[in-house]
C-alpha cells in the first residue's frame, strides 16, 4: 500500500478526521492506486456513512429555459430536443409519487427547468406538496432553482423535507459552465435551504472540463456549506450542446471521484444520479465500494436511467436486500 493511503487509512482507523492537505497528492496516484483508495473510502463509508438508500425526480416542467448551462438539453441556447412542457397537474405529481413509494424509494425531488418558478407555478408546487403528503408516505424534495428565504420556508411549510440544488462545479470553473446567473446566487440559494430547515441535496457534475484541483474545491465548499446529501453526476454529452465534444470520463476516474468525496464528507450521504450507467457500465457495482451510499433510480430529467428493477437486481447482486421493492 502506498505510504499517502497508508498514512491516511491509519487516521480512519482511529477516528482521526481526513484533511484536504492529506488528500491533495491522491490524483497524482491514480489510477494505479483505486483498489487501495477504496479500502480507505470503504473503511469511512463503514465507519460514518448513513444506511444505503434510492431516490427518484419527476421531470414537473421542462425545457425552455432561458439559462445557458453548457451541459443542459433543457436550455433553449442550444436547440436541444428535450420535452417542452408546463408544471404538470397535481394529480400527475401524485401518481409519480404512488410509483416511488411503491418500489421502496425513501425521496420524491420535483424538479422544474428554469432559473426559478414563477409566483403561480410555486404556489402549485406548494400545493402538490400538501396534497401528496396527505396522501404518500414518502419524503418530498424540490428543486426549482434559485431560492429566496420566504419561498425556502413555504416549501418546508408546505411538507417538502429537502431541498436540490447543485452548485454543479467549482466556483473557479464556474464561467466555463454558466454565464446567465452567478455562483454567489446558487450558493445563497444552499444557504436559505438550510435556514428554513431543509435538507439540503446540493453536488455537482464531474467531467466538465474541470481539473483534479477545482474537484476538491467544489468539495471543501459543499464541506463549508454543511450539505446533507452530495449527487454525484457524471456527463452525458448533449448534442448541441457546448459539451457535446467533450470525452466521456473514464469510469476508474468516476469511481475515484465518489471516493474522494467520500473521504471529505464522512458523515454525509453520496448519491449517485446522472450517468452513472453510461460512464461506469461493467464497474457500476463498485460505486458501493468506492463509498457512495446512494442511488437515483428511474429516469432522469430529460434522459433515461435506470429502470427499478435493474437497479433492484443490482443491489441484490452485492447483497442488498428490501430497497426496491
Amino acid at each position: 500500500m502506498h505510504s499517502v493511503i497508508r498514512a491516511l487509512l491509519s487516521d480512519i482507523l482511529c477516528g482521526n478526521p481526513v484533511t484536504l492537505q492529506q488528500l491533495l497528492p491522491l490524483p497524482e496516484l491514480l489510477p494505479r492506486c483505486l483498489p487501495e483508495l477504496f479500502v480507505a473510502a470503504g473503511a469511512m463509508a463503514s465507519a460514518c456513512a448513513g444506511p444505503m438508500f434510492c431516490c427518484g425526480i419527476i421531470n414537473a416542467k421542462s425545457g425552455n429555459c432561458l439559462e445557458d448551462c453548457r451541459f443542459c438539453a433543457q436550455s433553449r441556447h442550444y436547440g436541444g430536443n428535450a420535452p417542452v412542457y408546463p408544471l404538470l397537474p397535481r394529480e400527475t405529481l401524485l401518481r409519480q409519487a404512488e410509483i416511488f413509494a411503491a418500489a421502496g424509494l425513501r425521496f420524491m425531488g420535483i424538479v422544474t427547468s428554469g432559473a426559478c418558478p414563477s409566483p403561480k407555478d410555486f404556489e402549485q408546487i406548494c400545493e402538490a406538496g400538501h396534497y401528496i403528503r396527505a396522501r404518500v408516505d414518502i419524503r418530498l424534495c424540490a428543486s426549482l432553482g434559485l431560492l429566496r428565504p420566504q419561498q425556502a420556508n413555504a416549501l418546508r411549510q408546505a411538507g417538502f423535507s429537502g431541498y436540490h440544488h447543485n452548485l454543479e462545479t467549482a466556483q473557479s470553473y464556474y464561467p466555463s459552465v454558466c454565464t446567465t446567473h452567478s455562483y454567489k446566487r446558487r450558493v445563497q440559494t444552499v444557504k436559505h435551504a438550510k435556514m428554513a430547515g431543509l435538507r439540503v441535496c446540493s453536488g455537482g457534475i464531474f467531467g466538465l472540463g474541470e481539473s483534479w484541483t477545482q474537484r476538491f474545491e467544489l468539495a471543501s465548499l459543499l464541506q463549508e456549506l454543511d450539505v446533507d446529501s452530495i449527487p454525484v453526476n457524471f456527463l452525458i454529452s448533449i448534442p448541441g450542446s457546448p459539451f457535446a465534444k467533450h470525452p466521456p470520463m473514464p469510469a476508474w476516474e468516476a469511481l475515484a471521484v465518489i471516493a474522494l468525496l467520500r473521504l471529505m464528507h464522512p458523515g454525509r450521504d453520496i448519491v449517485c444520479c446522472g450517468g452513472r450507467t453510461q460512464i461506469l457500465q461493467q464497474c457500476e457495482a463498485l460505486l458501493f465500494s468506492a463509498g457512495a451510499n446512494g442511488l437515483m433510480t428511474g429516469n432522469y430529467l430529460t434522459t433515461e436511467g435506470s429502470p427499478f428493477q435493474r437497479d433492484k437486481a443490482l443491489l441484490e447482486a452485492i447483497g442488498i436486500q428490501g430497497l426496491i421493492q
